[in-house]
């Protein structure tokens, strides 16, 4: 009644199991820096959204309301601040004040900055457009998935068609009398009969119809807040290149479209089915406008409503399979969206093959949220690597399966 019980590891292989996991949950054998959550209150105000004067030597500031590319300051355009304009990464570590303090930013505040954002996003858009194409800067995208694509275009090549055809279907208890049958019927056989009926295709059967695919993609603006952290928005960028080069040539086999999702919707587009990127300069306009619209979106989710929406329109077109692959940093929780309700939007149609790869997270939040979700449905990809090879096995798992 009045004692206690210590239980003491002892064993080498025990010891060094748990020091891993606690290394791990702190954030040192991954690389992911160690972060410290201070909560309070700066009790200072907002005026009126600017870029902010830029410092030739880059010296880190941090709060104010000067200087572009600061920290947890005021007004400017930068990281971790509130009523700022737009976002600005200027390669320094990111002090942020508490989301209470961004909340009660005045709303004629938050307004001259959505205008003021808006602008800016035209102003990149206008030269993403204009500007001449970069070779060097595409090239580290492609040369990162490179052998990806390969693996991607040997599956693309044989795949075998899903689509249940109608047809006689021979053999059967009830229906029509088969006219083949009929000697069979007079010897007391009783499966003499056929029917119209769906069957699955046998094995190498050529697809009448193209499968579709859409590919959602997380543009918000928190990946361009953590992409300093843990690389996550170069990451989704690299994912697009692939799907972008891997389908090139395929489009009678798997027609797709890529559409992002951030605090300013749900059904962004970035590339649509009929109006695919035909080359090297116009698939880095697409990366270039993800990297932007991160930058100058408002700061929200709609990752649910993205995958609900996509899920039901997808299955609007005849298709020989649907797919939805949504690309997510795992920031969920904040915004109130219920591992339940997610899981929820990728299952709510049996017709349509819905993945989740969650390419960022806080501490272990993505590792919380996939064990939630239904088995086989998600994955965590914190490596650059991971993403086009967990790709590869969604399409290798679902399109090479049996129905």
């Amino acid at each position: 009644m009045g004692g206690h019980m210590r239980l003491w590891e002892t064993g080498l292989e025990s010891l060094q199991r748990s020091l891993l996991e606690w290394r791990n949950m702190i954030g040192r054998e991954d690389g992911r820096p160690v972060q410290i959550t201070v909560q309070k209150d700066s009790g200072l105000d907002v005026s009126s959204p600017k870029h902010g004067k830029v410092d030739a030597n880059n010296v880190p500031h941090v709060g104010g309301n000067m200087w572009a590319g600061g920290t947890g300051g005021r007004d400017t355009a930068g990281l971790g601040g509130k009523g700022g304009p737009y976002r600005l990464d200027a390669g320094h570590q990111v002090y942020q004040v508490s989301q209470a303090e961004k909340d009660a930013v005045p709303e004629e505040v938050k307004r001259a900055a959505r205008e003021m954002a808006e602008k800016a996003f035209k102003e990149r858009l206008k030269e993403i457009q204009m500007s001449e194409y970069d070779a060097s800067t595409y090239e580290r995208f492609s040369t990162a998935v490179k052998h990806q694509v390969q693996s991607l275009r040997v599956i693309l090549d044989s795949l075998q068609a899903k689509g249940k055809e109608r047809q006689w279907l021979k053999n059967q208890a009830v229906g029509e009398l088969d006219d083949a049958k009929i000697i069979d019927g007079l010897t007391g056989e009783k499966n003499i009969y056929k029917r119209r009926g769906e069957k699955d295709p046998e094995l190498g059967t050529p697809q009448q119809k193209p499968k579709r695919l859409q590919l959602l993609v997380d543009i918000s603006g928190s990946m361009y807040r953590f992409n300093g952290v843990d690389g996550r928005l170069e990451r989704s960028m690299e994912a697009v290149c692939m799907v972008m080069e891997a389908l090139e040539g395929y489009e009678q086999k798997l027609k797709y479209d890529i559409l992002g999702h951030s605090g300013d919707g749900f059904n962004i587009e970035l590339v649509r089915c009929d109006k695919i990127p035909k080359n090297n300069k116009q698939r880095l306009e697409v990366l270039k406008i993800m990297h932007a619209h991160s930058q100058f979106c408002m700061s929200g989710d709609y990752t649910l409503e993205g995958t609900e929406h996509a899920v039901k329109e997808i299955v609007k077109e005849e298709a020989d399979e649907y797919f939805v692959i949504v690309l997510s940093d795992a920031n969920l929780e904040r915004y109130g969206i219920s591992p339940s309700r997610f899981a929820q939007a990728l299952t709510t149609n049996s017709q349509v093959n819905a993945f989740a790869i969650f390419i960022g997270s806080l501490g272990d939040q993505a590792e919380r949220l996939q064990k939630t979700l239904p088995a086989g449905r998600s994955f965590v990809a914190m490596d650059t690597k991971q993403i086009p090879q967990i790709l590869q096995q969604i399409f290798t798992s679902t399109m090479l399966s049996s129905a």
